[in-house]
């Protein structure tokens, strides 16, 4: 199966849109709990409550060779079926990127990645070209200084504005010609993200912002899945994975997985109130 179809596969098996992020700072673990233990907990605990695990690399790399040895270990214990994403945000120019893409889809095994779309298509194309993963391009990501460059307003040929986070949904929307790419649409600009699903139906939403970094999840989800119901991977990280930071933290956060899933799941169009 490709990204996309292991996806679907696993959210209807599971009856969900959450995705789980993976990002373990020792800082906040509980004591005397390796990284590796502390995300295998996690997996075990949620894993039939997700669509996908996101793994953001930062926290990985910041632990030197045992974080990276860990990463892959993490990997390596997703149930097989559950996509992986490799949360790298690379971009760079064309053989950069192709040893990027290679490292991630080849040798990490990812079924999906981040990439910054900032240097053009020739630093994405290295990525689109694995045409069984997927490629999320940053779009309007979820930090409070996004809009710094995300909502610029750039006038167009023929004498129409728009901001630069649309310029870039169309230019992903052109370059979607494997059927691979979808969008990094972050939770915490609900407006922003009613436009861009309103212009691109069925490219795949990838949306970061609810729960620690304040996004609204009913209209993260209202806004974010296409006519189908689908098509929105809502991301939670810290919410889920610190519920606890005591030694019950693996059933903490499948209380606090539950909770998120069911709560998604009402606020799809056409549900039960």
């Amino acid at each position: 199966m490709d990204f996309l179809e292991k996806l679907h596969s696993t959210s209807q098996r599971n009856g969900s849109l959450l995705c789980v992020g993976l990002d373990p700072d020792p800082g906040l673990m509980p004591e005397k709990t390796s990284v590796l233990d502390f995300n295998r907990a996690l997996i075990e605990a949620t894993c039939d409550l997700v669509c996908a695990y996101k793994l953001n690399f930062a926290f990985y790399e910041a632990l030197d060779s045992p974080g990276i040895s860990a990463l892959k270990e993490t990997i390596k214990a997703v149930p097989e079926g559950i996509p992986v994403i490799g949360d790298a945000k690379r971009g760079d120019i064309g053989n950069t990127a192709r040893a990027y893409a290679r490292a991630i889809f080849e040798g990490l095994g990812c079924d999906a990645t981040t990439v910054n779309p900032y240097l053009g298509l020739d630093s994405v194309a290295p990525f689109i070209e694995y045409r069984d993963r997927g490629v999320f391009i940053l779009c309007r990501t979820s930090n409070p200084g996004s809009g710094d460059f995300q909502s610029l307003v750039c006038e167009q040929a023929g004498g129409d504005s728009l901001k630069l986070f649309q310029i870039v949904a169309d230019k992903a929307s052109q370059w979607n010609t494997h059927g691979n790419i979808g969008l990094v649409v972050g939770a915490t600009y609900p407006e922003e993200l009613r436009l861009i699903r309103e212009a691109h139906p069925e490219l795949p939403f990838l949306i970061p912002g609810v729960g620690a970094q304040g996004g609204d999840l009913a209209l993260a989800v209202r806004y974010g899945v296409n006519a189908r119901s689908r098509g929105a991977i809502i991301n939670s990280s810290r919410q889920v994975i610190y519920a606890s930071r005591n030694q019950d933290f693996a059933q903490a956060a499948r209380q606090a997985a539950l909770s998120l899933r069911d709560q998604i799941n009402h606020s799809l169009p056409g549900a039960a109130s």
